[in-house]
């Protein structure tokens, strides 16, 4: 099953594991998960054949965006632990043969860095310019106003914080707490190469998952975003400030201290619909990004200025059809790469928005789900608990109080002050759909220990255990690690099924051209995976996304592009469902892999 013409590289056919330190495992009882507890489950996540463990945001920070509002590169959050269990992390994971990726944050600082600190100290400053500072502006009865209209990321107010002690106002894209950093100063692009990149890569970090990768070059003048919300204060300014025009010149400056070390890249990339600009980034020719996240998949069902004010399940499958689409045949005919994934720390549960999170169907919609990721071309991601069918907290029974997130927290005061507090209601289905606390909610090792076994470790040692950071998941009972070990017909003994078919089959699977069938149908995707060349063999998937039997036939020769008359052989390979096979339709929330050959 050689697929020719595409470079085979590790870290193509490679999985990566997600982990978001603070909800994986608490070691020492102390309610927050911490670096040893990642240690002691790396026998866990080797097992589940992956590659790579991706840590999210583990550096000294203040927390108000859950680390990525960093205020040391160089140290650890101390409740994480200290530098020392980092090291021990990246040995026992090398021992293993497991490679270590850091998320490498560098748009912004948090406003208790030292640089920050000094920067706001006076305009004279000698580190003043290593922020984005702008006098305010006026109107015409003396009223103060930001430098510009643009929108804050989280919630809905300015991206601009005035400083009252210098009397000017600074940049910032999230939290107020994140100020921007100035990327047009080399003393400070070179001071950020040396704290935060090599500093873990002497250490033998492996590569980088590297935060909101196309921001760091802002538009001369910083002009206005046009209104796109009309009457709203303040406008959404991505399609300004990313992919700005020095973008390529850092990143080009950033692959170079990464070739040194033979260090990998994931770059975040929102805001590039277009996929001729998405290149520039991931040509391997470029020699800037590995590979980069687009959001196209992930952004479903998102179609309104204010992220959470769009609807649950507001979308159709021929829309996710072609956001798949999108990202799959960006490496068609290329010299670029791609990835997979449907979830991360930034999206809620792929089980409860593409398929059901109901009791009845929630398994096989983990299966099905990870037959599609297993089945598409590029570098797969797994994030914590999607391998168990982890799904959103419910609505019920999870109240607004216990979402914490600041893009969460932001959002309500804001519903609450521009619309007098009508529509929380509606907001609280939107988070309980969207919300990036999902994803966050401690990881479920055992539903009958306390805290669904987040604390299980320290709990085994007679350690006393608080109550976790964030409330525990409702379900823990039902949906958890311990629970699915030893049961073959778990979602996770599904998932390690998966990941293994992938491999088995990679020529075809992680590098074969993507191309889906029949978009229009509005309740089965069904795609095919082939050769560059088109020749024998290919890969049809066929999944059914409701929660009824559907008829189903195999592609025609015609839409294989076989010729007729051909002695087609078409041979499962593998189902999400135990048993005979109907060949005439699917079950519900089924997913099935064919091996076509002629």
């Amino acid at each position: 099953m050689t697929v020719p013409g595409r470079l085979k590289l590790w870290w193509k056919h490679a999985i990566i594991y997600q982990i978001y330190p603070a909800s994986f495992c608490d070691a020492n009882g102390d309610g927050i998960g911490d670096i040893p507890g990642i240690t002691s489950k790396l026998d866990y996540i080797a097992h589940l054949g992956v590659d790579v463990v991706w840590i999210c945001p583990m550096y000294d920070s203040p927390q108000v965006d859950m680390g990525y509002d960093i205020s040391n590169y160089e140290d650890i959050y101390p409740p994480y632990g200290t530098l020392q269990d980092m090291e021990t992390l990246i040995r026992e994971a090398h021992a293993r043969g497991l490679k270590i990726m850091l998320d490498l944050v560098i748009n912004h600082t948090s406003d208790q860095h030292p640089w920050f600190q000094e920067s706001r100290m006076s305009k004279d400053s000698s580190k003043r310019d290593w922020y984005i500072w702008r006098p305010a502006k006026h109107s015409p009865t003396g009223e103060r106003h930001p430098p510009n209209n643009w929108r804050c990321k989280f919630g809905g107010g300015s991206a601009w914080e005035w400083d009252e002690a210098t009397g000017e106002y600074y940049l910032h894209l999230f939290a107020k707490e994140q100020p921007d950093l100035n990327w047009e100063n080399p003393i400070t692009r070179k001071a950020l190469y040396a704290s935060a990149m090599e500093f873990w890569l002497e250490r033998g970090v492996d590569g980088f998952r590297i935060d909101t990768v196309n921001m760091y070059s802002k538009p001369p003048g910083l002009p206005d975003a046009p209104e796109l919300d009309p009457g709203a204060p303040y406008q959404a300014a991505d399609m300004l400030y990313c992919n700005g025009p020095r973008m390529h010149e850092f990143l080009g400056e950033m692959n170079q201290v990464l070739a040194r070390y033979g260090a990998i890249s994931v770059g975040e990339l929102p805001s590039t619909p277009d996929m001729a600009r998405v290149l520039q980034y991931v040509s391997a020719e470029a020699k800037q990004l590995d590979m980069v996240f687009q959001f196209d998949v992930v952004n479903v069902g998102f179609n309104k200025p204010l992220r959470y004010d769009a609807k649950p399940k507001d979308w159709q499958l021929p829309e996710l059809k072609r956001a798949i689409a999108r990202t799959q045949t960006l490496i068609k005919g290329t010299d670029a790469w791609t990835t997979v994934f449907l979830e991360n720390h930034d999206q809620a549960r792929s089980i409860t928005r593409f398929a059901d999170d109901s009791p009845q169907h929630r398994v096989a919609s983990g299966k099905m789900l990870a037959l599609l990721q297993a089945c598409l071309s590029g570098t797969q991601f797994i994030y914590q608990g999607q391998e168990i069918g982890a799904v959103n907290v419910p609505e019920d029974g999870y109240p607004l109080d216990n979402y914490i997130d600041v893009s969460s927290r932001l959002y309500l005061d804001f519903v609450r002050e521009h619309r007098n507090g009508e529509g929380l209601a509606k907001a609280h289905t939107s988070l309980a759909h969207f919300a990036r606390d999902h994803p966050r909610v401690p990881m479920m090792w055992n539903g009958k220990a306390k805290y669904g076994g987040f604390s299980e470790e320290a709990e085994k040692s007679g350690k006393e255990v608080r109550e976790p950071w964030m409330k525990p998941h409702p379900l823990a009972e039902q949906i958890d690690v311990a629970s699915q070990l030893d049961d073959p017909q778990s979602v996770l003994a599904y998932w390690q099924k998966a990941v293994l078919f992938r491999k088995q089959h990679a020529d075809l699977l992680v590098y074969g051209d993507y191309r889906t069938l029949r978009e229009g149908d509005k309740d089965i995707y069904t795609f095919v995976k082939e050769a560059p060349s088109g020749g024998p063999p290919k890969a049809v998937v066929a999944l059914n996304f409701t929660g009824e039997e559907k008829e189903w036939e195999r592609p025609t020769a015609g839409e294989l592009g076989i010729e007729d008359g051909a002695d087609i052989s078409c041979v499962l390979l593998m189902s999400s469902y135990d048993g005979k096979v109907d060949e005439g339709s699917l079950k519900p929330l089924e997913g099935r892999v064919y091996l076509v050959s002629w």
